[in-house]
C-alpha cells in the first residue's frame, strides 16, 4: 500500500464491505468517500453507493492480517479469520500449535511486526 490511511478512512473502507449492495452511504463513507474514490479503493456507482475495488479489498486484507498478526502477539488463544490464518501461515508468520490448536508467532513473524513498528 502506498497511501498511509487514517483509521476513518478505514473504517469507512469496513463500512462498504458490510454493507448490503445499494444501501445509503453512511456519515463516514460520506465524508471519506472523495478521497478513496481519488486514490482507487472506492468506486462510487450511478445510485450513489459506493463498492470496494481491488486496491480497497487488497488493503482491508493487510490491514486485518497486521491486527491478527499483533493480537496474536499478545494472546496465543486469538481467533483469526480463515483467510487471514491461512495466508499468514503460507508465508511463515505463524504456526499451528500442535498442543493447543491455536496459533504461535515465528520469528519471521515477529521480524514483520519490528519492521512494521519501526516503519509505520
Amino acid at each position: 500500500m502506498t497511501h498511509q490511511l487514517t483509521r476513518d478512512e478505514f473504517e469507512a473502507l469496513e463500512q462498504v464491505n458490510k454493507a448490503p449492495k445499494s444501501t445509503k452511504p453512511s456519515a463516514c463513507i460520506a465524508r471519506n468517500a472523495k478521497h478513496l474514490v481519488g486514490i482507487k479503493y472506492l468506486s462510487s456507482k450511478k445510485d450513489g453507493s459506493y463498492a470496494l475495488t481491488e486496491k480497497g479489498t487488497e488493503a482491508l486484507f493487510i490491514k486485518n492480517c497486521i491486527v491478527g498478526l499483533r493480537s496474536l502477539a499478545t494472546d496465543t488463544n486469538t481467533k483469526l479469520d480463515v483467510e487471514v490464518a491461512t495466508f499468514l501461515g503460507r508465508k511463515g508468520h505463524i504456526v499451528a500449535s500442535a498442543a493447543s490448536g491455536s496459533y504461535e508467532i515465528t520469528p519471521k513473524g515477529r521480524e514483520c511486526l519490528d519492521d512494521i513498528a519501526a516503519n509505520p
